[in-house]
């Protein structure tokens, strides 16, 4: 899968590794400006929710670049009716891990693209289910704050990570950035296609 190369520049609203590592995987070439909004929302459907926070962050980045294609993504865990982002501290990270020990959450990832300064928007949420594997106190005490930057407090995609057992859906959306539902919206956004 791959897009043919952007009719303007194109910007990653985001400082995530995982999702540079991710969009260069559909052969584009893109800056780097992380947005720096205000996180907090009364929405409590953890899809419009992730859609909501996407948006915010590709349009605090597009007021500063009218003239550039912004893509913003957001990533939360719902485990028990309970939505879960970043952990603040070794203790929350501790607190969270328990939560989702043996397990099944969702995963949901917001993508929105935004063009012309905000005039053009498009927007999806992505949902993938996560079942964490059972892990005894001093193997959750090891993980406790190894992963403070991700919505969890886990990395599926490290491979010294033994917490998650089983994913269904997206494993992409899991790291940070569903691809299809990413290369999809780049089309609408871009008005050209090219799939590999």
């Amino acid at each position: 899968m791959t897009l043919r190369k952007p009719p303007r520049p194109l910007i990653l609203a985001s400082a995530s590794p995982r999702r540079r590592i991710l969009l260069r995987r559909l052969g584009l070439r893109f800056r780097i400006i992380p947005s720096h909004v205000n996180e907090k929302s009364r929405q409590t459907n953890t899809r419009r929710l992730v859609r909501e926070l996407a948006l915010r962050k590709a349009r605090d980045v597009a007021r500063r670049n009218p003239g550039a294609i912004i893509l913003g993504a957001d990533t939360l865990v719902v485990c028990r009716g309970k939505i879960i982002g970043k952990p603040r501290s070794i203790a929350e990270s501790r607190r969270i891990l328990n939560l989702l020990n043996g397990r099944w959450q969702e995963v949901y990832t917001g993508v929105a693209v935004v063009v012309d300064g905000g005039r053009r928007i498009f927007t999806t949420a992505v949902k993938s289910r996560v079942l964490a594997r059972r892990l005894g106190p001093d193997a959750l005490g090891r993980l406790a704050g190894k992963h403070l930057d991700k919505a969890g407090a886990y990395a599926v995609q490290d491979r010294d990570d033994p917490f998650i057992q089983r994913i269904e859906g997206d494993y992409n959306n899991v790291v940070g950035l569903p691809l299809k539902a990413t290369h999809k919206l780049l089309c609408q956004a871009f008005k050209k296609c090219q799939a590999v």
